[in-house]
């Protein structure tokens, strides 16, 4: 049965008392009525100042690079400044939360990495919930990892690399760039599917594990694509596979790790964009629109496959869903691993 007794906010308007106090009441409500054409109008008119990228990392790298990429690309579009913020600490929670605590309103951004989905697992008490406080806008970059070894180790492929650790439990060694990394959770992944025991050695990035794998004091080092590329074309480390379901188009002679037996393992790097929660989804549409169109044009794509990723650019409801696995599957790698924060 239909209310007849419902009250309008015009309604309200025409009972208020004719006294002093009717000011602040009727600027309310008239706020309260307007609110939707605001929110349509801003969007449409967006982006109207500088807007801000927020990142988790020191300048320099592929996140770096990804997020003044876009940053550029959004520039070009809109005339507007987009600045990039680097706020290292806390294996990029430090950025998260300020994002997350940001204005809803489009103008600063998140750059989310993959870091970002395994924090979940390895950090229990986080200060924020991924999952609910942001809205992601597209994921524009992925590159995968590669395991390689020093050429002294006789492993040419997966199959030969998992004989020689199986004839010598806990003797290899794999290094990474530090625990509850990408890298070293490949590793771990690695292990359990191929049932070998070898031992973790991490580093505090990619540089010390590159000098020692480079010296033969560790055999095997899981690392991003970019940071080993120009050691593989040298001869100077052995490609063994890459850690993506297609082969990384910088390496096209490496075969992943999947065409090699470990069928289903993939793990990547990869970087997109979120804004909070609360921000409009006309504006959300917006900026992943923009960002789509920029990203996918040939100098994108060519300065991502030089770094040694390749160009993604997907809407915003395969980027919510790809969080929610990625989430998950971390969350397994985590636990098998017994990783906990360093």
């Amino acid at each position: 049965m239909k209310n007849t007794n419902k009250t309008s906010a015009y309604d309200v308007l025409l009972r208020l008392p004719r006294a002093r106090c009717w000011l602040p009441a009727y600027c309310a409500c008239a706020l309260m009525l307007g609110t939707p054409h605001v929110f349509a109008q801003s969007a449409a008119s967006f982006p109207t100042k500088p807007l801000r990228i927020v990142m988790g990392f020191t300048p320099g790298g592929t996140s770096d690079l990804v997020a003044r990429s876009v940053g550029q690309k959004l520039t070009e579009a809109w005339g507007q400044q987009v600045i990039v913020e680097n706020r290292p600490g806390g294996a990029s929670n430090i950025a998260a939360e300020l994002v997350a605590r940001a204005a809803p309103d489009g103008y600063t951004l998140l750059l989310v990495t993959v870091a970002n989905t395994i924090n979940v697992a390895l950090y229990p008490k986080l200060a924020f919930d991924i999952e609910k406080e942001f809205a992601f806008v597209t994921n524009v970059a992925t590159t995968p990892n590669i395991i390689v070894v020093n050429p002294a180790l006789p492993a040419r492929n997966v199959k030969e690399l998992v004989a020689i650790a199986k004839s010598r439990p806990n003797e290899l060694h794999h290094g990474s760039t530090g625990i509850g990394t990408p890298q070293h959770l490949a590793g771990e992944i690695f292990k359990a599917m191929a049932a070998v025991k070898m031992i973790h050695v991490p580093y505090k990035g990619a540089v010390g594990a590159l000098t020692d794998v480079l010296a033969g004091q560790i055999e095997i080092f899981v690392g991003a694509v970019p940071s080993v590329v120009t050691h593989v074309e040298s001869g100077r480390l052995r490609a063994i596979g890459v850690s993506s379901l297609k082969r990384a188009a910088v390496l096209p002679k490496v075969p992943t790790i999947d065409e090699q037996g470990l069928r289903g393992f993939e793990t990547a790097s990869w970087f997109g964009f979120a804004v909070p929660a609360a921000t409009p989804r006309d504006v959300v549409n917006k900026l992943q629109s923009e960002m789509a169109r920029g990203v996918t044009r040939p100098d994108f794509r060519s300065r991502m496959n030089g770094a040694g990723a390749e160009v993604i650019a997907n809407s915003s409801e395969e980027y919510t869903a790809y969080i929610k696995s990625e989430i998950a599957k971390w969350g397994r790698a985590v636990k098998l691993s017994g990783a906990t924060p360093g």
